[in-house]
């Protein structure tokens, strides 16, 4: 009886995880991209709409995940992101429209 409680325990610790990933499966895939573009845009905005040093933008995006590369254009204002195998990059477009995901 004892062991076919530990058993059926041990069983749904398994089952329960591996459910909630099929069910999160979307988000979770979608996850990767998101830091990149996030990065990349409010990089984007630090530099070109607040108007703020080099140094103190890469304190403002850093996250407890860490992006692989991020590379500024000065003369298209431009940041490109690349992080968790995926890349994005966001555009100043003027003052009024900001910063912009391409």
């Amino acid at each position: 009886m004892r062991r076919r409680a530990l058993l059926i325990l041990m069983m749904t610790l398994l089952v329960a995880p591996l459910g909630w990933i099929w069910m999160e499966r979307v988000a979770l895939q979608a996850f990767p991209g998101i830091i990149s573009a996030y990065t990349a845009k409010e990089y984007c905005s630090c530099r070109y709409v607040m108007q703020q040093p080099v140094d103190y933008c890469h304190g403002y995006v850093k996250q407890s995940v860490p992006i692989s590369e991020l590379l500024e254009t000065p003369e298209a204002k431009r940041i490109t992101v690349s992080g968790l195998g995926r890349s994005h990059s966001a555009r100043w477009m003027g003052t009024r429209q900001g910063c912009r995901l391409e």
